[in-house]
């Protein structure tokens, strides 16, 4: 058996182990809720942004009116469309009678004046304007029930079953609706994916024609780590708030709806934020490119193989699970030479009590040739009488 230096290097993984012989995938649960928090949103969700695994929750996949939060796809349609080169921060669009009438928050745009999409985007993250979010959609689309079509698009390409928009702005319509679980991941996602536009959801105020405006996100004033992401009211809804929040290695996304009034948003999303980050912590098992462990190489030029990592490898659990956490090595044995470097080999698989099993791939950390024909020979008898690589 190869030698097991991937331990000695992580003394904190003593429960490291392999499993041999196992040909099939380990099975990766769906996230478990920890222990029911009290709250009065009427629906809420608090999910570690890194893997998606869902903390705590209240009503997170019940039906609810996502008011301006909608507006987390209108732009996550604009950053797609920006970073594949269909748009430029510096392409200018005009403000149609439509969207120049429109009510609730807004940018305070003049009817057909030209706004670059870069101002647009801040009078959106920033200032909520529904003006703004249909001059967006109309310069995108040709028409805002066009790029509803889009956001529907996008939404079921990304996951989110429980969705369906017939507007950029988040403006009340029965048959607009979306749920906390649903508004999470796209959080996630626009996080992830462009995380060059993400800074501006951080921005505190902006000024347009004159009319300076601070953030409706109450936690970028009061909340340490805070970064996101969108606010939305009606009274339908009730107030409701998607909020991002870092601190170390650790990102958090929570969503709440429905709740009395802007005081009680912002003292509920604190409240449940602190719950997240004290059950909870992110655990950096490996970075990316670090060896795990080595493998024993059957037929092989090298006895062995180092067994890397291609991504970081972080699981977040509860604190009290943190001792009970096992780590295993899954693969075939021995693996078979020839090996080629940056094959996947094995399978690294983490579990711990309340939390989802999670697995990544461990990759071939160097080529390995197989033996010549007589080496081979030399190996098998090896085999026979000492009854190595078995």
């Amino acid at each position: 058996m190869a030698d097991r230096r991937g331990m000695s290097r992580h003394p904190w993984l003593g429960a490291l182990c392999c499993a041999l012989g196992l040909g099939a995938l380990v099975a990766v649960s769906h996230p478990r809720p920890s222990a029911a928090i009290e709250t009065s949103a009427k629906q809420f969700v608090l999910v570690d942004a890194a893997t998606g695994m869902t903390l705590a929750a209240k009503n997170a996949d019940e039906p609810m009116y996502p008011a301006s939060m909608s507006k987390i796809m209108t732009l996550y349609i604009a950053f797609e469309h920006l970073a594949e080169g269909r748009l430029a921060m510096e392409d200018t669009f005009t403000v149609s009678p439509k969207a120049w009438r429109m009510k609730g928050s807004r940018m305070f745009l003049e009817v057909d004046s030209r706004v670059t999409v870069g101002e647009l985007l801040r009078g959106i993250i920033v200032q909520s304007g529904n003006d703004a979010s249909i001059v967006l959609a109309e310069g995108i689309a040709g028409s805002e029930s066009a790029f509803a079509d889009m956001m529907n698009d996008k939404a079921a390409e990304i996951g989110l079953d429980d969705s369906h928009f017939t507007n950029a702005t988040g403006w009340p319509d029965p048959d607009h609706v979306t749920t906390a679980s649903d508004v999470a991941e796209l959080s996630r996602r626009i996080i992830a994916d462009f995380p060059e536009y993400y800074p501006m959801f951080a921005e505190k105020t902006y000024t347009y024609n004159g009319i300076r405006q601070g953030n409706r996100n109450p936690l970028l004033y009061r909340y340490d780590g805070a970064d996101g992401l969108k606010t939305g009211y009606t009274s339908v809804s009730g107030h409701g708030l998607a909020a991002s929040a870092k601190r170390g290695e650790q990102r958090l996304v929570l969503v709440v709806n429905g709740l009395d009034g802007v005081n009680v948003r912002a003292r509920e999303s604190e409240r449940l934020l602190n719950y997240g980050f004290r059950a909870f912590k992110t655990y950096v098992l490996f970075r990316a490119g670090e060896v795990v462990d080595e493998f024993e190489v059957w037929l092989g030029e090298e006895d062995a193989v180092p067994l890397v990592v291609d991504r970081d490898v972080m699981v977040m659990m509860p604190r009290s699970s943190r001792k009970h956490m096992e780590v295993k090595i899954v693969a075939d044995s021995p693996i078979a030479a020839p090996v080629e470097s940056g094959a996947p080999v094995a399978r690294l698989v983490v579990s711990a009590p309340e939390v989802e099993t999670r697995e990544w791939p461990l990759l071939a950390g160097a080529t390995v040739d197989s033996l010549s024909g007589f080496g081979r020979i030399g190996a098998a008898i090896d085999a026979l009488i000492w009854g190595r690589g078995g």
